[in-house]
Order: structure tokens, then sequence, then C-alpha cells
């Protein structure tokens, strides 16, 4: 694959990250607050402890930790999964009359299918994952400078190495409350988020 095709790629994914998995769900949480729709309220409240593992992979990515290929699909992944897991939340969002409902439910569509070409994407580059950093090739990098670019705007003239471990700790918290949550949160309730 042509080098300038890549680059093109790896920046629209992450414009489309930016669109699909930052801006429009704050936006509606946002909504749902406001127009008190506590399904789709819980519903964005989960989303975003589930999401906030694409975070902790742009940090990772700062530090150029080859990790964050393997980070960045398995978020994508656990997105849809938290988006339509939950059966109760998904019952009382299909049975809700807001007018925020049509919008939720497309947007919960388009972020499917993003996310769907997005680790199709990925996998093509996560052998990259399996190389040492000063072994990466020119095409492992170009999915570095996005988030290099992030850390330029937010974070000027902090180290990458401190992001890349503010990053790690952040990986491993999530891990554990991961783990905690499959072992001993899902068993009990199943596909019920919130019980009465």
């Amino acid at each position: 694959m042509d080098a300038s095709l890549i680059r093109q790629l790896v920046w629209l994914d992450y414009r489309l990250a930016l669109l699909f998995i930052v801006l429009i769900p704050f936006g509606l949480l946002c909504w749902a607050f406001q127009s008190k729709s506590e399904a789709i309220k819980r519903s964005l409240l989960l989303y975003w402890r589930v999401a906030s593992l694409v975070l902790i992979t742009i940090y990772l990515a700062i530090g150029s930790l080859a990790i964050a290929f393997i980070s960045g699909i398995v978020a994508e992944i656990l997105i849809v999964l938290a988006l339509w897991f939950w059966q109760d939340l998904n019952e009382d969002i299909e049975a809700s009359r807001k007018s925020l409902q049509p919008i939720y439910l497309g947007w919960r569509w388009a972020v499917t299918v993003y996310c769907f070409f997005s680790v199709g994407l990925r996998i093509l580059f996560a052998n990259c994952a399996f190389v040492k950093a000063e072994q990466l090739s020119d095409i492992c990098k170009t999915w570095f400078e996005p988030p290099l670019s992030f850390s330029d705007l937010f974070h000027h003239g902090v180290p990458v190495e401190n992001l890349a471990f503010f990053g790690a700790v952040g990986g491993i918290v999530y891990c554990l409350y991961f783990f905690s949550f499959v072992a001993f949160s899902l068993p009990k309730t199943g596909r019920i988020a919130f019980r009465d």
C-alpha cells in the first residue's frame, strides 16, 4: 500500500474517531441530561466508561508504545459491545418517545459501522504491536502522528515519556477494573445494566 494513502487513512480514522467517539456522544450526553432521557443518559455514561480506553490508547501512542495498536482495536470492540449488550437499556431506549431517541439510535448505528471499518484497518497494522520501538517501520510510525499532534496541541512542553507513563498507569487501572467487572459483576447481573 502506498505510504501517502496510509497516512491519509490514518488521519481520516482519527478525525472520524474524534467525531463519532468524542464529539457526538458528548453532545448527546448533554442533551440527555437536559431532556431527562434516563435510558439514553445511562447508556451514554456506560459508553464513556468504556470509551476511556480510547484516551488511554492515545497517551500510549504519544509515547510510541506498540501496545497502543492492540488497545485501539480492543477499545473499538468494547465500544460496540457497550452500546448493544445491555438488554434493559436497549428495551428502555426503544420504548422511549423522546426527541433524542432517533438521533441516539442513528449515532449508535453510525459508530458501530465506523468501529467495524476502523478495527478492520487497524488489524492490517496489528503486527506493528509486536515490533520493538526502534525497529518500527515508517508505516507503523504513521499511526503515532495524530497522537503526537494532539500532544503538541494540549501538552506542549510535557515530555512524551511522562504522558506515556500516565497512559500506562491508566491502562493498568482500566484492565483491573474491567477484569473485576467480568469476574464479579457480570456473572451476577448478566445483560441487565441496572437493577432496581
